[in-house]
């Protein structure tokens, strides 16, 4: 009995095995973006504009035929104006984007030559097409750099009804002409428009989703990862894409933090646009640079507070006295080091950052080696206050708690109190000001070129924190994507 149940339960680990396998190897995203309904009106007032100057460059072949006497040439054809009575761009569950045109029309002119007997005739034709209805879905998937493009399009394009006007001399006698001379532009034209839109998705918008930063430089120090770890799911609200959201070190690309942290979650529609990150978001960032080694500061000469210097020369100067006297002349200096990568915690109430750093205390006799006087840790724990500029994320941070002791005894911990409220006060001048003068440049996020973030609201989670915000366009589509291929023209050469 016993045998047959501990064959049954292998057998279902055997079958749990590559389930929890799996669940184990999903990687978390560290950064998210949704981007709703809101935000999607407000792009389809640049694609209508976009799609009609997109047609308007049509460009149909030369007609030439031969119906009873009558021998015609019909070329020079020009789109004049588009009437988009009805268009929509709305989210299509599944796939991506539906652009839907209903019930429009075209209006177009082109030049007529007309053999009739011994006859010839040229002139302008006007025409109009109308009942213009086309739908295009745009399938929106992750490439294999883990950017986000428009893999296929899926285009139905037609036209109820297409009228001409003659004019010439003999304009009224060709007017019976009309009706084949329709038939075979209204073809032409159906056949043009969803090329047209393919081009359109395929080529111009995907070199406009190419702007969006993927694997880039953040500095002379770190990059960052935004590349998509699974295909955007697309629901009929909104369009939401997982990013990695990771730093990484220049000089060592390899050497990342891994991802321990939670999911973040957004519920909300309101806003236009979405942006949670999670505290691996941060926490690789200031992994990267911990290993970059930017955290480690010498403090001396006349970067050190003289009434600093003072208070440390009286602290130590038993010290001094039975090492070398000779050394009480020379200067201080504090070397001060983290000993591990700080540390961020998202909470509802706010951003905190930890950090545990190595203070070591020497003189500097000159032309000598310093001599080391003693080395103390110090704990502190900032507020950081996140916030947007156009598409830049920053980070403000003020020195909330602070902590000294000895790493040589509990009584010289003791001693060190009297220097616990200047060191603080060095941090909050020295050290705190330049951090922020760094993170202020703050780092982009991943949105397409001439897009920014407006009216910016930051909430606070437990694990990560969620920006919502309204979107601005400083530059049209057209204009964004023509500054795209200019670019790339100017870096072949």
């Amino acid at each position: 009995m016993k045998a047959v149940v501990m064959a049954s339960c292998m057998v279902s680990i055997l079958f749990l095995f590559p389930l929890i396998a799996a669940m184990s190897a999903e990687e978390p995203p560290g950064c998210k973006i949704r981007i709703t309904n809101r935000g999607l009106e407000m792009l389809k007032y640049e694609t209508q504009k976009f799609v009609v100057e997109e047609l308007s460059n049509i460009t149909m072949p030369e007609m030439k035929g031969k119906e009873g006497h009558f021998q015609y040439t019909i070329k020079e054809v020009k789109i004049n104006e588009l009437n988009l009575t009805y268009a929509d761009l709305a989210f299509q569950p599944g796939l991506g984007l539906l652009f839907n045109v209903q019930n429009s029309s075209i209006a177009l002119s082109f030049r007529r030559h007309i053999l009739y007997w011994l006859f010839y005739d040229t002139g302008a034709i006007n025409a109009s097409a109308e009942g213009v209805n086309i739908h295009t879905v745009l399938h929106m998937t992750r490439d294999e750099l883990g950017r986000l493009k428009i893999s296929n399009i899926t285009c139905d394009a037609s036209i109820a009804k297409m009228k001409m006007k003659f004019t010439g001399t003999l304009g009224r006698v060709y007017d019976f002409l009309a009706t084949f001379l329709t038939t075979g532009m209204r073809f032409l034209l159906n056949q043009q428009i969803c090329p047209v839109m393919n081009h359109a998705g395929l080529v111009l918008i995907n070199s406009l989703l190419e702007t969006i930063p993927v694997r880039t430089e953040v500095d002379e120090y770190v990059g960052i990862d935004y590349s998509l770890l699974s295909d955007p799911v697309v629901t009929s609200r909104s369009l939401d894409m997982d990013f990695r959201g990771m730093f990484f070190e220049l000089g060592n690309e390899s050497n990342t933090l891994v991802n321990y942290a939670i999911n973040p979650i957004v519920r909300e529609y309101d806003r236009m646009v979405y942006l949670a990150l999670s505290e691996y978001f941060f926490d690789s960032g200031l992994y990267s640079y911990y290993k970059a080694g930017i955290f480690q500061m010498n403090i001396a000469n006349e970067h050190m507070p003289k009434d600093l210097e003072m208070l440390f020369r009286t602290t130590y100067f038993g010290t001094i006295m039975m090492i070398n006297p000779a050394l009480v002349e020379y200067p201080i200096s504090l070397q001060l080091e983290l000993n591990s990568a700080p540390k961020t915690t998202v909470k509802t109430s706010g951003v905190t950052v930890a950090i545990t750093a190595i203070v070591t205390v020497m003189v500097l006799p000159p032309g000598k080696a310093p001599v080391q006087l003693s080395s103390m840790t110090i704990v502190a724990k900032f507020n950081a206050k996140v916030s947007m500029k156009g598409k830049r994320l920053g980070v403000h941070a003020d020195l909330r708690r602070f902590k000294i002791y000895s790493n040589q005894s509990a009584l010289e911990s003791l001693a060190l109190i009297p220097l616990q409220v200047p060191l603080k006060t060095m941090l909050q001048i020295s050290i705190v000001p330049i951090i922020n003068n760094w993170t202020k440049r703050g780092v982009a996020i991943p949105l397409a070129d001439g897009m920014d973030f407006i009216e910016e609201v930051v909430e606070y989670h437990n694990g990560y924190l969620i920006i919502g915000a309204n979107l601005h366009f400083s530059k049209g589509l057209r204009e964004m994507i023509e500054r795209k291929i200019q670019a790339d023209a100017e870096n072949a050469i």
